[in-house]
Parts: C-alpha cells; sequence; structure tokens
C-alpha cells in the first residue's frame, strides 16, 4: 500500500474515545489513519477500520501493508487483573508480533500507559525518573507491558497519564452534586488530564517524533496537583450545592506528577488545570 501524499500511515490499537479523537485530528493533516478494535461500527468516518481481537493473534492477520507509527491506546474496560494483562502486556505482544511476522518495520511506537506505575503515597512529587513500584496489580501490569515496548527493538515512547477526565466522565460530578466530597484530613494530592490534553499530547509528540527523537518515558498531568477536598469544595460551589458527606475516600496513593519533561518539548496544556477544563463539562452536567 502505498503512502498517501508520503506521509506516515498511523495505526491506533484500542481506537475508542481518545484514540478516535487522535484520528480525526491526524486526518484533517493528510495522514491516512487505521483504527483497529473489536467493533469497527462505532469508528468515526475517515478511520480506516481494522476489525481485530488484541487477545487473538489469529484474528491480527488483515494488517495493512505498511505502517510506520503505531498508538497503542487500549483501555482495559473492567478493573480485573485477567482483562488487564490481556489488554496491555498480551495484547501488545501479540500486535507487535503479528506486525513483524508481516513484515511491518515501525517508526515509532507511542504506548499509552498510566499513573498507576507510581507507588509513592506521601504528598511526593514524581516524574519520569521517580521509581515505580506499584502495589497494586493495575501499575504492575502496565510496567510489564511498558517494559515490552522498550524494548521491543522499536523507538518506543511511554505516555504516562493521570486521571483523565472530560466529556462523559462525570463520576466525581455526580458524586459531587449528591453532596459527597472528601475529607480534609488525611490530605491526599490528586492529578487530572483533560481528555482534549491527552489527544493534544500525543498529536503534539507524534509531531515532534517526525523532527526529531523522542524521549523514552512522559508523564502527562496538568499543571495543578491539587489536594481532593480543594477539588471536591470547589466544584461544589460551581455546581451550587452543599457538600453534607466527606466519606469519600481515595485508597491508592498521594503524590504530585511533575510535567517539567513534556513542557519542555513545547506543549502547552488546553486545560492547564480543573478550574479551566470543569466549566464546560459542569455547564453540560447541569444543562
Amino acid at each position: 500500500m502505498s503512502h498517501t501524499l508520503n506521509r506516515d500511515q498511523i495505526l491506533i490499537a484500542g481506537c475508542g474515545d481518545i484514540g478516535s479523537q487522535l484520528g480525526l485530528n491526524l486526518i484533517t493533516q493528510g495522514y491516512p489513519v487505521f483504527g483497529l478494535r473489536r467493533n469497527i461500527n462505532q469508528l468515526p468516518p475517515g478511520i480506516q477500520g481494522i476489525s481485530a481481537d488484541l487477545s487473538q493473534p489469529d484474528t491480527l492477520i488483515n494488517l495493512p501493508q505498511q505502517i510506520d507509527t503505531l498508538f497503542y491506546a487500549v483501555a482495559a474496560g473492567t478493573r480485573d487483573e485477567s482483562v488487564y494483562r490481556a489488554a496491555y502486556p498480551e495484547g501488545l505482544n501479540n500486535l507487535l508480533n503479528a506486525l513483524q511476522q508481516q513484515g511491518i518495520t515501525l517508526r515509532q511506537l507511542f504506548f499509552v500507559s498510566s499513573t498507576a506505575v507510581y507507588h509513592q503515597e506521601h504528598h511526593e512529587w514524581v516524574d519520569e525518573t521517580s521509581t515505580t513500584q506499584p502495589e497494586n496489580f493495575s501499575g504492575r501490569i502496565m510496567l510489564e507491558a511498558e517494559r515490552i515496548a522498550l524494548n521491543s527493538g522499536v523507538p518506543a515512547t511511554i505516555v504516562r497519564f493521570s486521571g483523565i477526565y472530560g466529556p462523559g466522565r462525570n463520576y466525581m460530578l455526580g458524586q459531587i452534586n449528591r453532596g459527597t466530597g472528601y475529607p480534609s484530613d488525611p490530605v491526599r494530592y490528586s492529578n487530572r488530564i483533560h481528555r482534549d490534553d491527552c489527544v493534544g499530547v500525543l498529536e503534539h509528540l507524534y509531531q515532534r517524533s517526525l523532527r526529531q527523537a523522542l524521549a523514552s518515558i512522559y508523564l502527562a498531568s496538568d499543571d495543578e496537583p491539587a489536594a481532593l477536598h480543594e477539588v471536591s469544595n470547589w466544584l461544589s460551589e460551581q455546581l451550587g450545592v452543599e457538600i453534607t458527606d466527606t466519606s469519600a475516600r481515595r485508597t491508592i496513593g498521594s503524590k504530585r506528577c511533575n510535567n517539567k519533561r513534556l513542557k519542555e518539548t513545547g506543549y502547552s496544556f488546553k486545560h492547564p488545570s480543573f478550574r479551566q477544563g470543569y466549566p464546560p463539562l459542569i455547564s453540560q452536567f447541569k444543562g
């Protein structure tokens, strides 16, 4: 298959919310984009569908003859250890093996990971050089998948997203709207990134990869780590509701994510903090 306008051909594996928007953005720039998922009927027009199951190697036989860049942007769907293992290390390994068996050589691999790989829980600042010794299965399995990507023999970049919020992700808004917030003691720090910035970061790093080599890992989180009770109190004011119950608990970690490496590449956040990202979501939620 020949290149369109001599552009990279791009495969987005696990082409869901973030992957689909990324694909649409790249299509407008003239790049041919393929989206791999089990149900390709849910792909937006313009993205060329590949119906396959990453956990089933025998379904990965009809890949395009040429793929230059792979975005592995899978969502596990349910918080189950076997599902995580099938989605991340096993799925990635199956796809990389299929590409190799079909003689397809990647120029660049992007693996979408998570800050769940960090174990810190005493408000420490973490960055790409911080130790990763996760105690929860999700972090351990994600770290295993990261290593597969980095040891694949392909130029690979890991993008660790913190908690993603945005359209359709209204759990916290719903909780606050019911009057349930977080306690101020003990303080628990949280980190987040808007869905639009997830897309923006991946698009930005992709464009940068066409000009120069990338770092192996980028931590992608907005500019303002914040205590959960501060976020919930601010949201309650915006929603016009009173928090009457502070029983909400965060059971995993309390850390602060440093995005310096990412910002040094020139990326500018569309939503630098929850204060910029939530108002449109609140309007939709209340409307």
